[in-house]
């Protein structure tokens, strides 16, 4: 496992959700809320089963962000 996978997602972090690649647009009462392309926003059913596959700081030197 990556430095990125083994932490808790943040805000602007890429995760996987399942299949679905996303990101965490927010974090509500210890909720994190989720958005795909083509996708509404959406809580995560289990935060503790979302993989880190991107923090923020990566995507913005990626160019990304």
């Amino acid at each position: 496992m990556t430095e990125a996978e083994q932490q808790k997602p943040a805000v602007g972090d890429e995760v996987l959700h399942g299949r679905t690649r996303a990101i965490v647009t927010d974090i509500r009462a210890g909720v994190v809320w989720l958005r795909a392309p083509g996708r509404d926003e959406w809580p995560a059913d289990d935060s503790q089963r979302l993989r880190v596959t991107r923090t923020r700081v990566q995507r913005i030197e990626a160019g990304d962000l």
